[in-house]
């Protein structure tokens, strides 16, 4: 039987959506306020969930510390507090959230064991948020 654990985090950023390859008049058409040239920035809730096995001597899918260092050094550590369009992921992707959550999950991806990654969903405001899924 597969079993999960999810956790929250939260990290502030901000950032200015705007696609080099459109005229200004196009980005405002489709970014509208959020392409305000001096950015704007949101309070993201970043919730992970890992699945597996649940480890008969400890009882635990994933020891807790252990997602924490991992989310901690690639994700809020990367990204609190910063503005998403000068991050490295960004140079050449509109910084949507859309597209946060996909860096997210193969940033984690990357640093979990293999399979234990399901999803990572990104809520960019009461209204909104985003999921991406392991295939």
């Amino acid at each position: 039987m597969k079993a999960y654990f999810g956790r929250r985090y939260m990290l502030s950023a901000s950032h200015r959506l705007y696609a080099a390859g459109l005229s200004e008049e196009e980005n405002r058409a489709a970014y509208g306020k959020c392409n305000n040239p001096h950015g704007h920035g949101h309070n993201y809730f970043v919730e992970v969930l890992v699945g597996g096995k649940v480890h008969d001597e400890t009882g635990m899918v994933m020891n807790l510390v252990e997602l924490d260092a991992a989310v901690g050094a690639r994700v809020v550590d990367r990204f609190d507090h910063s503005n998403l369009n000068l991050d490295p992921l960004f140079v050449n992707l509109v910084p949507t959230t859309e597209n946060l959550c996909r860096a997210v999950f193969g940033l984690l991806k990357e640093a979990l064991p293999v399979g234990m990654l399901d999803r990572v969903r990104v809520e960019e405001t009461e209204n909104n948020f985003f999921e991406c899924c392991a295939e």
